[in-house]
This record gives C-alpha cells, sequence and structure tokens, in this order.
C-alpha cells in the first residue's frame, strides 16, 4: 500500500498523483537498471551488456543507474496507485521526478486524464420515445424500380464510353469521313434505358449470377433489403446516441479528443497509403493543412468520445459484460489475422465492440 501518496483533480478531467517511495522500492530494479545501461555502453574488452557493475560506475557514474532504477520503480508503481485509489485513468500518464538522491526517498508528481463525472439523462426514457418512431426496414416496389434503373443508367453509361474508347485516335477526319463524329449532347439521365430481357440481364454482374429478369429482381430485392435494414438500424441508432449524448453533462479531457483525432489521421493515412499516395501529398492537393483537418475534425472527435464514455457507464450502470466466450472467439480470429498484435489490447478492443453492441440493442429494445 503507498500511503504517502495524494490525489489532487484538476480542471479537464485530470488528476495529479504526488507522492514518494522509498529507496527500497528502487533497490529492488537496480540488477535490471544495471543490465539496461551496460547494453548502451562500449568499453574496451567487454561485449556490451556484459559490463560489470563496479566497470560500468567507474564510466558513468552512480546518478545514471539511480535514474534508471526510478524509472523502474514508477512505471512499476504506478498500476498498483491507480488500482489501490481506484482511479479511472485515461491515455498515457506524464510522470515527474521531483526529488532524487541515493539513499533517499523518491520524490515523484504523476499528471494523469481520469474518466470524467457525468450527468446522464433518463437513456431508456428518451429510447423509448425515440423507438415507437423507427423507420420500416421493408423495401418498397418503387425502391427496386428505382435501384433496377439507375443499374440500367450505369450499363448504358459503360457501353457508351466503350463505344467511344474503340474510335481510332488517329483517324483523319476528311471531307469523304462517312462517320458520325457528332459528340453525344443528351444527359445520361435523359438517355433511354435499355430494355429488361432475360438475355439483358445475364449480361449483368458476374458470369451466371443473374438468368432471367424474375431472378435479377428478386436479387436486388434482396440486396436492399440487407442494405435497407442496416442503415435503417445505423440512423436509428444515431437518433438514440445523439439524444443521449445532448442531454449528458460532461467535461471531456482533451486527451481523448486528441486520441480520436490521432485515430483518424491514422486510417487516413492507411486508405492514402493504398491508394499509393502520401499524406503530405494529399494535403497539397486539397490545399489544407493537418491544422485544418483538425479544426475540422474536433467536433466529430468530440462526438465520437462522449459516445463511448456514455455507452461505458450505461454499460457499467446497468451491468452490461461481453460474452466471455464470444471475447475469445472473435480476439482469436482477429490475432490469427494480425500475428504480431499484443494479445491484452485485442481483447480489450474486442470486449468493447461487443460490450457497445449490448448497450445499444438493450437501449433499441427499450419499450
Amino acid at each position: 500500500m503507498h500511503t504517502n501518496v495524494t490525489i489532487e483533480k484538476k480542471p479537464g478531467s485530470l488528476v495529479v498523483i504526488t507522492g514518494e517511495l522509498p529507496y527500497t522500492d528502487l533497490e529492488a530494479h537496480r540488477a535490471e537498471a544495471v543490465r539496461r545501461l551496460a547494453q548502451d555502453v562500449a568499453i574496451d574488452g567487454f561485449r556490451k551488456g556484459h559490463v560489470p557493475e563496479q566497470i560500468l560506475i567507474s564510466k558513468i557514474g552512480e546518478m545514471p543507474i539511480i535514474t534508471e532504477m526510478a524509472e523502474h520503480a514508477l512505471s512499476a508503481a504506478y498500476p498498483k496507485i491507480v488500482a489501490e485509489h481506484e482511479l479511472e485513468v485515461i491515455g498515457y500518464p506524464q510522470i515527474s521526478i521531483t526529488k532524487i538522491a541515493k539513499e533517499n526517498p523518491l520524490g515523484f508528481t504523476i499528471t494523469v486524464a481520469v474518466v470524467p463525472d457525468m450527468e446522464l439523462p433518463d437513456y431508456f426514457k428518451i429510447a423509448q420515445t425515440i423507438n415507437k418512431d423507427k423507420e420500416s426496414k421493408e423495401v418498397t416496389d418503387q425502391e427496386v424500380t428505382d435501384q433496377i434503373n439507375e443499374i440500367l443508367r450505369q450499363k448504358a453509361a459503360y457501353e457508351r464510353l466503350q463505344k467511344k474508347a474503340q474510335v481510332p485516335s488517329d483517324h483523319v477526319h476528311g471531307e469523304d469521313c462517312d462517320h458520325d463524329h457528332t459528340e453525344p449532347t443528351e444527359d445520361i439521365e435523359d438517355a433511354p434505358l435499355p430494355e429488361l430481357t432475360d438475355e439483358f440481364v445475364k449480361t449483368l454482374g458476374a458470369p451466371g449470377q443473374f438468368e432471367t429478369v424474375d431472378d435479377f429482381k428478386n436479387k436486388v430485392r434482396e440486396h436492399l433489403t440487407i442494405q435497407k435494414a442496416q442503415d435503417t438500424d445505423s440512423r436509428h441508432r444515431a437518433k438514440i446516441t445523439d439524444s443521449i449524448i445532448a442531454e449528458t453533462k460532461i467535461e471531456l479531457p482533451q486527451v481523448m479528443i486528441d486520441a480520436e483525432i490521432n485515430q483518424m489521421f491514422a486510417q487516413m493515412d492507411s486508405d492514402l497509403s493504398r491508394a499509393s499516395l502520401k499524406m503530405e501529398d494529399y494535403l497539397g492537393h486539397i490545399k489544407k493543412t493537418k491544422e485544418d483537418l483538425i479544426q475540422e475534425w474536433t467536433p466529430s472527435a468530440e462526438k465520437r468520445a462522449k459516445l463511448q464514455l456514455v455507452l461505458n457507464e450505461i454499460a457499467k450502470r446497468e451491468k452490461i459484460e461481453a460474452d466471455p466466450s464470444l471475447v475469445d472467439a472473435q480476439a482469436d480470429t482477429l490475432l490469427e489475422q494480425y500475428k504480431d498484435a499484443d494479445v491484452k489490447r485485442v481483447r480489450i478492443y474486442v470486449a468493447s465492440v461487443l460490450t457497445n453492441e449490448a448497450v445499444l440493442k438493450k437501449l433499441e429494445e427499450a419499450a
């Protein structure tokens, strides 16, 4: 138990942990500190990492070893202090050593963000009100017709481009030329649609995907049914969570906003890499800086951060937890795909996703 520790709350959902560690805590890490420092010191006659302690001290002095011991001791003490004082920390701590000397207690301060206090509204009542007006997931005949017409328009546009591409580029437009070189001027929206026949639908999609007009229409309806259900559920969930967030009182830690923005940049960088583009080139093309994007993305980042905090708090109050067997199964699947991933982080991620899903389902079922 770390008794010589004080916790002080600061604005922005920060806490400052101030305290001391006895020198005996540092000494417990001396061997590791010496081993680590020896790896970076070159001394004639000794291989790196195999320098005797007294030789190492004669080379670098005692203070670097004590400092290294202090860092190891603080790294070991921090999670214990957090657990003892029941702090729900977010992100990485900023650790500062305030007092250090041989045979003396180590003074330190740790600044870290914590889960903020929040005042939640009656989230079930909000969900009940919104659930009464949930959109229908039924696909109408008109929606099927509109989708088919869009497919036909795209097919017609593709064929027109193909025909245009077949015109020889070195063809001379002389007086005796009998080709019609007039460019089509009608808008694709106004162009006549191809006739929907059994033979025509066989040319759509992958070979053998459609056999008859009825088969084509049925599969279009099936696709629309799946897509509309997903879109309807997504919009409905957004209505519920947006309404709950709007009535929630919360002081959002900056570290959470920064984390969301960093995640958005990471996703953008990944998307650009797949397209063989570089971030700086893309930013130059759209004539924006990273600071411009941060300013644009901040409202969305705040909303995403608030949503996660709200879902976490509802899960806590309602005692909603992810099914351990599902966490294991999905974590194993991800680890098969990403073999270098940290097992603990993957499990935390999967558990968070599944818990969020369970909370959202409970809100959708509120009646």
